[in-house]
């Protein structure tokens, strides 16, 4: 078990507050912070902090020491790659409105790109390698997203109250078809409008938010959305998308998942965010980067619905796990309270990387010569496949009487399994 020291990425659309606090440094900071890395993304891999203080890259022990490190069944599923990405992420504003493609889809893409010979750089690449992206955020912070199509009858009823007259033909469109097809067929009418006709019809849509929300109707959250989107990125087409996406405000310890094809934008608030550990992304808007929208069409999936908010699966006193259909990862929480405090045992057996986000815990680590590693608020640390089991035991609680760690692995496994 070993310190990690990560990198931050400086986006724009960052807090210049929660990733310094979370890590003990001053605020505000003198620029945005997005989003704090750990693992071994190659665009930014974690510093494995030695016991003499000497430092090497994770990306760099997975390369020299694969069996040590990632462990056979890693090994045996996704090579000398660590599949999983684990990110702290701070929205002061909106990111853009984005979906991930299949494995399927991102394996194709990549290939046809590759030979037609665009650059794995280029602005205009959709497909920079040939994995899926699945994602999991679980909010830290009260979070705020859009993510996956509204039930279809209810964006009808949306149109029907915003009453815009421009807007008439297509809410007639979905209200004949009230489905994915029909989801699909206004989408993509509305993705590809001419800029023109935005410009005339921006103006009467955020007017009739305006109305809508002094008038407090059902969506008047999602139309404060729609006019704070309209100021950020005029005339975009991503802001009439957005009127077709659940609004979600998720709190502390709450998670979504989203797979392949759905269509999403996170707005604000501080999450731990996993993911696999993939750069593919089609955008649809409320961006100034590319927008490849035949690519994104073959990539959404309009299955409509509420979005399901996971609370996370209890397995003990102190253990929170958050299952997904993604074979790349598996988060889990690990929690301490002044009623709870008794010591838990993590398995070895696959890669994992550990997080304090509250308070701090001591690890203890079997073996001929048991080792102890103290870990507080901000700092993580890797468990090296073939390390041996560690313990981990509250030291100090934060002002709420709590501390906490979240904790990163390939999944599906049963190294969430606890031991007393």
């Amino acid at each position: 078990m070993e310190l990690l020291r990560n990198a931050v990425r400086p986006y724009a659309w960052g807090s210049r507050t929660a990733i310094a606090d979370l890590l003990g440094r001053p605020v505000p900071t003198p620029h945005p912070e997005a989003e704090l890395w750990m693992g071994a993304h190659p665009g930014d891999p974690s510093r494995v902090v030695r016991g003499d203080g000497s430092e090497v890259t994770l990306l760099s022990l997975l390369d020299d020491e694969p069996d040590r490190h990632l462990g056979p069944d890693c090994l045996d599923r996704w090579g000398g790659r660590l599949p999983f990405l684990l990110k702290v992420l701070a929205a002061d504003e909106p990111l853009s409105l984005q979906a991930h493609p299949s494995a399927e889809q991102a394996a194709e893409g990549f290939a046809r790109e590759e030979a037609t010979g665009i650059p794995r750089t280029a602005s205009n690449r959709n497909y920079p390698d040939p994995t899926a992206k699945p994602e999991l955020i679980c909010a830290l912070t009260e979070f705020h997203a859009l993510a996956g199509f509204r039930d279809a009858q209810r964006t009808v009823r949306l149109l029907d109250d915003l009453d815009v007259p421009r807007l008439r033909p297509h809410r007639d469109l979905l209200a004949g078809q009230p489905d994915a097809d029909g989801l699909r067929a206004l989408f993509t009418t509305w993705i590809t409008l001419p800029e023109h006709y935005l410009r005339e019809l921006m103006p009467e849509l955020l007017d009739a938010c305006v109305r809508h929300v002094r008038e407090r109707g059902e969506f008047a959250l999602e139309c404060r959305t729609a006019l704070e989107l309209g100021e950020a990125y005029p005339n975009d087409a991503g802001v009439l998308a957005s009127l077709l996406l659940n609004r979600l405000v998720l709190q502390p310890g709450e998670a979504i998942f989203l797979p392949a094809g759905n269509l999403h934008a996170y707005l604000h608030g501080t999450g731990i965010e996993i993911l696999a550990n993939s750069d593919n992304i089609l955008r649809c808007g409320l961006t100034p980067k590319h927008v490849d929208v035949p690519e994104l069409l073959r990539v959404l999936d309009f299955a409509c619905g509420d979005m399901r908010v996971l609370k996370g699966e209890s397995l003990d006193a102190n253990l929170t796990v958050y299952p997904t259909p993604a074979e790349e990862f598996e988060l889990s929480r690990l929690d301490w309270s002044p009623a709870e405090r008794r010591p838990v045992h993590l398995d070895s057996g696959g890669p994992q990387i550990l997080l304090c986000t509250k308070g701090s815990v001591r690890l203890t680590g079997g073996g001929a010569v048991p080792r102890e590693l103290d870990l507080v608020r901000g700092q993580s640390v890797w468990l090296a496949a073939h390390d041996p089991a560690v313990e981990l035991r509250p030291l100090e609680l934060d002002a709420d009487g709590a501390a906490q760690v979240f904790r990163a692995a390939p999944g599906p496994t049963d190294s969430h399994v606890l031991e007393r």
